[in-house]
């Protein structure tokens, strides 16, 4: 389980693709802190740590996670958001996360607001119905407030600090995100969807 708070950036190193599986080399400032075997969330996709060296780790991404997430579109050199499993005594800072990605969203605006960035995500309408006004979504990894939500549309704002430690700051219009939906409303809906049948 994850929350959704962004501990660092990993840079891809290496991509091996082998069957339908793809193996994601990556660095990044903790890796001598990471176990094999351990969860690590790459864009809010959670992925097994599967190999270490002394500057790098590997996780391999399965052929369902690279058709529901952007993991597909990163190539070498590029950037991830990781955040490690919270620890049982750590504090919810963000929200529940699972680190299962709902749905991909797309950038359809981003607008510097001298101090903030307000950017819009558009998404499929049957999935706006798990986003309430001023609730918590997860947008590559980060945890964060949506607002004027609409039927295939919703906004976030970025503060300095989350623009400049995630890959916000390179995201450009068009670009895919991976969506998670608070774990709470996914349960009501499902409830809700069962008393209607």
């Amino acid at each position: 389980m994850f929350t959704g708070i962004i501990e660092g950036l990993g840079r891809v190193k290496d991509i091996k693709t082998e069957g339908s599986n793809t193996h994601f080399v990556l660095g990044c400032d903790f890796v001598n802190d990471l176990k094999i075997d351990q969860s690590l969330s790459h864009n809010g996709a959670c992925l097994t740590i599967v190999n270490i060296t002394d500057d790098s780790y590997t996780v391999t991404a399965v052929e369902e996670t690279l058709k529901k997430t952007n993991l597909g579109d990163v190539s070498v050199g590029s950037l991830v958001n990781l955040e490690r499993c919270m620890p049982a005594n750590g504090r919810f800072d963000g929200h529940i996360v699972q680190g299962h990605v709902d749905t991909i969203g797309k950038v359809r605006s981003i607008d510097n607001r001298d101090g903030s960035w307000l950017i819009a995500f558009g998404l499929i309408e049957e999935k706006s119905q798990l986003i309430v006004e001023k609730g918590s979504i997860t947008i590559n990894g980060v945890s964060l407030t949506c607002f004027d939500v609409r039927e295939d549309s919703f906004k976030v704002t970025i503060i300095p600090y989350t623009w400049e430690h995630t890959t916000f700051h390179s995201l450009q219009i068009g670009d895919a995100v991976n969506l998670e939906f608070d774990i709470v409303g996914k349960y009501i809906q499902k409830m809700l969807s069962k008393r209607e049948n």
